[in-house]
């Protein structure tokens, strides 16, 4: 692209050379060269110019210098001639055109209109001399029946060119007849000849030429039918005969007559679908021939044949192949065995189940229509027993190829038990013969021969690559098997193989198992087994986890399944388990082996989701999530602490009623406290008008209280006022028997303090509130009623009594007692008397018998009216024979009870 500053030299110089050359305005330099004024100079060469002062004396060569492009030419570069001339030599580099200019110092280039005079400049173009083109050839192509008259040739040109310096190319052909040339700046060019000189001398070159010069290519100089090239030959016919199964007869017609061209032929053949060709030697077809016969084909093949022609001499043209000739060669009889092989799978019973499958032979040679087998224990074969031969008809159409895709064929199957071994043989039978016999051995499984060691399966070059160590017994041969679910294939090796390439088709991402079978002379050994896959990839689904069983509360077993074997697209490396509860994912990896994991330490009663990804070499890929609660509470927790509430229940009750048994005297007495009953008290028993009741003394009682029948008051002795008093009395005490407390056993008793109400409004219940201790003393005279005993000593006997009967008035308040004793005294003269029976009466101790005297004397007796007498004691004497003095009475309640 050109700059602003080139355009404004550009303008400069025009305006410089439309000024005049003479005059006021004329310039005063001149450049030499200066015709042309834009001379075309080569790139990689020197260019030198002469600025000249012209007409005027105001400046001198010392004024001036020069610019390329608007730069300053460096004054190395600068050569004074004298005192009007200056010179520069610039180097051509560049491709671009550029200005050389000769300016003045002392002139200003923007002034150039008023002092033109003293700039002056040329405009360079550049270049490159043509280079001598190469590799010349032309050609003269058949129309219809005869060479066309135009000749094409091509060229390659060497060196460079620029756009402002271009190469033109002439293309010259010289025969007898004249001179024919065209020119052009292409690399190909066509000259016409009028009519094509056939068996003339040619001559032909190419000239290059432009402004820096010219070249000639080499000439060409051959004869005219060097530069022919024909139409393929026509008609090209393949026919096949019966009686010739391994051979093609080919015919075809000339392109053109020997007349203008003498021609040669080529021929070639493939089987069909293959791109190997077959070449026939030259020699045999180098005659102007119109026929050929292949021979050595294979039988009952489709081949494709083509062929191709040339001008006879050495050197010429070959014309295109003609179209392809397509036939089968005749059936023939099978020339190789079939590749017999076998299928071993074990069920649950000790039966094996073996199929028998095979292929074509390799030289099937035609259609195979059947297989006969036969089958033999192998033990009858030594005996020389012959089996029973079975046909297997093979149902297939004519169109399959039969030797290019050895199709599988299942022969027969057979149950083998593990201790029976039998051999196979095998025939392939087409419409001409049978096939050599194939025999195959199946050995006792407990005596399999040995296998072959360190077998390793790798991927090279998209091809898996087999190698392994021989077992130490020779080998017959190997048979490379391959299976990929239903499908499988197999291959042949030499027995002298130690690593091989599966040569069958295998697919991408699909999971072959690979094993090499030994075979000691047909009998087959044990197989060595390796898993591989021509190429690994990602798999096209993940693994679909779920919770086995129930989450507990802290973990939660995880299972899955193994991805499809189809679906794998390379070998599994590891599984990745992911769980999250919402706020921080956790992830753990277990190796490929593994298809359940147990999750640990999770929170109870949470959410969680989680997924598992599936990774191979290549990539991984993720499963589907799963979402799962744990639990509350843990397996058997719950019922953890209901059993322990209930035995602690069961404890508690237990200990509970063991300490009632064992306190049960204390929880009664805290709980029920006694009540006793009146009508059970003794204090009845010692009114006069109560009815006598005998008291049964209780056990594990210390003493006990008899009542005695006591004569208390006689109505003889007694006043009037007295007698009228005593119903009164009477009526009283049966009234208030059984408000009594006093009475019971004194066994098991303390003492309680009495609470007594008042005569009028007193509550019965309050009266029970406590218990007070009665004592009585009895005077013993050792003797017994209605015997009169010496007198001796008396004993006064103490005895306690317990009673929750508050404490009659007369027991609170003794003087009372003795003030209502000295009443009583007045009006009766009879005492009333008691027996204390003790457990032991002769135990009376001194001091309690004083100290009953000591009562006696401050209390007086007190008189009851009898209710029954049974003998009339004498004054001064109690019924039982004491003194009435010795005898100790309680008061009568007269008042009821009274307030404490």
């Amino acid at each position: 692209m050109v700059s602003a500053k080139e355009v404004q030299l550009l303008v400069l110089s025009c305006l410089i050379f439309a000024l005049p050359s003479t005059g006021e305005n004329g310039s005063h330099l001149v450049i030499s060269p200066d015709s042309p004024q834009s001379p075309v100079l080569e790139i990689g060469t020197d260019f030198a110019a002469t600025c000249m002062i012209t007409n005027t004396d105001e400046v001198t060569a010392d004024d001036l210098y020069w610019t390329l492009s608007g730069t300053v030419v460096p004054k190395e570069q600068y050569t004074r001639i004298n005192k009007t001339a200056l010179s520069v030599t610039v180097p051509i580099t560049s491709e671009k055109r550029e200005w050389l200019l000769c300016r003045c110092k002392n002139v200003s280039a923007y002034v150039v209109l008023n002092k033109g005079r003293f700039m002056h400049g040329i405009f360079l173009t550049k270049g490159y001399r043509p280079g001598k083109p190469e590799n010349l050839s032309c050609i003269a192509v058949q129309e219809e029946r005869y060479i066309s008259p135009n000749i094409t040739c091509v060229w390659e040109a060497a060196g460079r060119q620029t756009g402002f310096v271009p190469t033109t190319y002439t293309l010259n052909v010289r025969s007898n007849i004249g001179m024919y040339n065209v020119s052009t700046r292409e690399k190909s060019a066509t000259v016409s000849v009028g009519l094509f000189p056939n068996h003339e001398t040619l001559d032909i070159w190419v000239e290059a030429h432009n402004t820096l010069g010219k070249v000639e290519s080499e000439h060409l100089k051959e004869e005219a039918n060097w530069f022919v090239k024909t139409n393929p030959p026509s008609d090209v016919r393949v026919i096949s005969e019966r009686t010739f199964p391994t051979s093609l007869l080919i015919n075809w017609a000339h392109p053109i007559d020997e007349v203008y061209v003498k021609l040669t032929y080529e021929i070639r053949f493939c089987p069909s679908g293959s791109q190997n060709w077959t070449y026939v030697p030259l020699v045999d077809t180098a005659k102007g021939i119109q026929s050929f016969r292949l021979q050595n084909l294979q039988p009952d093949t489709v081949y494709v044949t083509q062929v191709r022609c040339k001008n006879a001499i050495e050197r010429g043209y070959w014309s295109n192949w003609s179209t392809n000739a397509t036939e089968r060669t005749p059936e023939d009889r099978p020339r190789s065995k079939p590749d017999l092989w076998k299928i071993i799978t074990e069920d649950e019973s000790t039966a094996r189940q073996v199929w028998f499958i095979c292929k074509d032979p390799v030289l099937s040679n035609g259609r195979i229509i059947r297989f006969d087998i036969k089958i033999q224990d192998h033990k009858d074969r030594v005996k020389n027993r012959s089996g029973e031969l079975e046909s297997i008809p093979v149902n297939r159409s004519k169109a399959d190829p039969s030797p290019s895709q050895q199709k599988i064929t299942i022969l027969k199957q057979i149950s083998l038990d593990d201790k029976k071994s039998v051999e196979v043989y095998v025939t392939a039978v087409n419409s001409v013969g049978k096939s050599p016999e194939a025999s195959l051995v199946i050995t006792e499984k407990v005596n399999e021969l040995p296998t072959v060691k360190d077998l390793k399966v790798q991927r090279n070059g998209g091809q898996l690559c087999l190698e392994w160590k021989p077992p130490a017994r020779p080998v017959s041969e190997y048979v490379v098997e391959w299976v990929s679910g239903s499908r499988i294939d197999w291959q042949r090796e030499k027995g002298s193989t130690k690593n091989t390439v599966i040569k069958g088709s295998l697919e991408k991402f699909v999971s072959y198992t690979v094993s090499v079978y030994p075979l000691y002379s047909g009998v087959t050994g044990k197989p060595a087994s390796k898993e591989a896959f021509l190429e690994e990839g990602v798999p096209l689904i993940g693994p679909a986890v779920k919770l086995k069983g129930k989450p507990g509360c802290n973990e939660a077993e995880l299972v899955w399944n193994e991805i499809p074997q189809h679906s794998r697209r390379g070998f599994i490396t590891n599984y990745t388990i992911f769980y999250t509860s919402g706020t921080k994912t956790h992830n753990i990896t277990v190796p490929a082996n593994t298809t359940s994991y147990t999750l640990k330490s999770l929170s109870r009663s949470t959410k969680y989701d989680t997924w598992v990804i599936a990774s191979t070499i290549r990539g991984s890929k993720r499963g589907f999530n799963h979402s799962f609660t744990t639990l509350k509470y843990g397996t058997g927790e719950i019922e953890g602490i209901v059993v322990g509430v209930c035995l602690s229940f069961l404890f508690v009750v237990l200990l509970t009623m063991l300490l009632c048994i064992y306190k049960k005297d204390v929880i009664k007495d805290n709980f029920w406290p006694r009540i006793p009953n009146p009508g059970e008290s003794t204090i009845g028993n010692w009114s006069p008008d109560y009815p006598l009741k005998t008291e049964t003394p209780k056990e594990n009682c210390l003493s006990g209280i008899s009542v005695l029948d006591v004569d208390v008051c006689d109505g003889k002795c007694g006043s009037e006022d007295d007698k009228a008093s005593l119903p009164l009395k009477k009526d009283k005490y049966l009234s208030e028997e059984h408000s009594s407390g006093i009475g019971g056993s004194s066994c098991m008793s303390s003492p309680r303090q009495s609470v007594s109400d008042s005569d009028e409004g007193g509550d019965m219940a309050d009266t029970t509130a406590s218990t007070v201790q009665y004592s009585s003393v009895v005077a013993s005279s050792n003797g017994y009623k209605g015997q009169t005993p010496n007198f001796q000593p008396q004993q006064a006997i103490f005895s306690r009594s317990e009673s929750t009967q508050p404490l009659l008035d007369s027991e609170e308040n003794p003087d009372m007692l003795l003030q209502e004793g000295s009443r009583q005294s007045q009006h009766f003269s009879r005492q009333p008397s008691f027996t204390h029976t003790a457990g032991n009466e002769d135990s009376a101790d001194p001091a309690d018998f004083n100290q009953l005297e000591m009562e006696q004397q401050v209390l007086e007796p007190l008189d009851f009216c009898p209710l029954e007498e049974e003998t009339t004691p004498t004054d001064g004497q109690s019924a039982d024979g004491l003194p009435a003095a010795l005898v100790s009475s309680y008061m009568p309640q007269l008042g009821g009870y009274r307030p404490q």
